[in-house]
């Protein structure tokens, strides 16, 4: 696996952190359960890391230099790619020909080094985007940067060249076949999952215990980077027109567990400098990203969990807070609409208007029925995504791939 940007072993929640990290930790820890040898490539951010680290019986995470430790965005690192792959090819040298059987390439910078050792190594490149540069630039949020056209450029590369591409969601695979031009042959849609035993319901009251959150208001959740791609503000915007609503318990208690990411790290203090604006500051509460443990206490603390983004790929967040039981306000975009059963085990909101939002929320708030339903639905939401799953039809994916490059070989030997 390739995972250039960012480290399986980073926390989720901040910097380049996401749903990504998760993924690459959840598959690969699952392949190798299944008897598949994992190696993780990801650049090294620190001379304190080792070259090699076990995250799990089977997986190997291998640091590769390119660049400086420090100090390089996800916008300086196309410089570095060609550092990092000769890196990656260094390390297959070292080994028998025919070490590596497939390529998982996860994002655009990593696929084009696996472009580039595929055909080094004769063997199938298998590619998830996660997000699409394209998809990315026509729902940006007001203020937030377009992504380069080095990047649809690059994504254009990689999708003509990889063997299979690996979409979450079915709006996913058309975006690849629609807008990059992918082989319809080649896209093959496994959505992701969630970890069913980590993320399980429990007492919302001792959880809020354990937290410091108090047991008489209602608790609102946001869990992502803090950028605006994910709307996080909006959250607030829809809290602060709730403040002084009467009908509810008191004012919501909103938590924010993230940190700044993306264009968000040009103002670390954005969020927080929009409570105090609203008024917020005592009701609000931004927590630096956790362990999974704590993660899972929060989402059981919560009474919804907001997920407002312009765009999402998936929605690894909504699943999590569904498999503890708390239902989801979520953007009806991107993955969203397949990681929330609307009406089900929460609800989907059209735009980001933040009175539309506060409508949404105050709704559901204000009638512990409703909310009680969708809460009932959530558990049995996720329980249809499992890891389990996801690994299975990657390794079909795989067989797929190699057996096409097998007969292909074959082919022209026979020639």
């Amino acid at each position: 696996m390739l995972s250039v940007h960012t480290s399986p072993l980073d926390a989720p929640g901040g910097g380049d952190a996401g749903g990504m990290n998760v993924y690459v930790v959840e598959t690969a820890t699952r392949l190798a359960d299944a008897g598949v040898a994992v190696e993780i490539f990801t650049r090294a951010t620190s001379s304190d890391q080792e070259p090699v680290v076990e995250m799990h019986p089977g997986v190997l995470v291998r640091h590769v230099t390119a660049g400086p430790y420090e100090g390089l965005s996800k916008g300086d690192l196309p410089a570095q790619l060609c550092a990092f792959t000769a890196g990656v090819q260094r390390t297959e040298a070292y080994h028998e020909p025919g070490w590596y059987d497939v390529i998982h390439s996860h994002y655009w910078l990593s696929g084009q080094v696996g472009w580039l050792a595929r055909m080094r190594w004769g063997v199938p490149l298998v590619h998830s985007a996660h997000t699409l540069a394209k998809v990315k630039n026509a729902l940006l949020a007001e203020g937030d940067l377009p992504e380069p056209m080095a990047r649809v450029i690059g994504e254009e590369q990689v999708v003509a060249e990889a063997d299979r591409l690996i979409a979450s969601t079915a709006d996913e695979a058309a975006d690849l076949i629609d807008l990059y031009g992918a082989a319809p042959d080649k896209v093959r849609t496994v959505a992701p999952g969630v970890d069913l035993a980590a993320f399980q319901p429990g007492s919302r009251q001792a959880a809020r215990e354990r937290l410091g959150l108090r047991p008489d208001a209602p608790v609102l959740l946001f869990v992502g980077r803090i950028q605006p791609l994910k709307a996080p503000d909006l959250l607030l915007r829809a809290a602060a027109l709730l403040r002084d609503d009467q009908s509810l318990a008191g004012p919501p208690q909103v938590v924010v567990l993230g940190a700044p990411s993306g264009t968000g790290l040009a103002q670390p203090d954005w969020l927080g400098g929009i409570a105090g604006a609203l008024g917020l500051g005592d009701t609000v509460r931004i927590v630096a990203p956790v362990s999974r443990a704590t993660v899972a206490d929060y989402y059981r603390a919560a009474d919804i969990t907001v997920v407002p983004s312009y765009n999402e790929s998936f929605g690894l967040v909504a699943l999590e807070s569904q498999a503890c039981g708390t239902p989801v306000v979520a953007a009806s975009v991107g993955g969203l609409p397949t990681a929330v059963a609307d009406g089900v085990s929460g609800v989907l909101v059209d735009g980001h208007d933040a009175e539309l939002w506060a409508k949404v929320l105050g709704d559901l708030l204000r009638s512990p029925r409703a909310l009680a339903q969708v809460a009932a639905g959530a558990r049995a939401h996720a329980e249809k995504f499992s890891w389990q799953r996801t690994v299975d039809g990657l390794l079909v994916a795989y067989q797929e791939a190699v057996t096409e490059i097998a007969n292909a070989t074959a082919e022209v030997v026979s020639r």
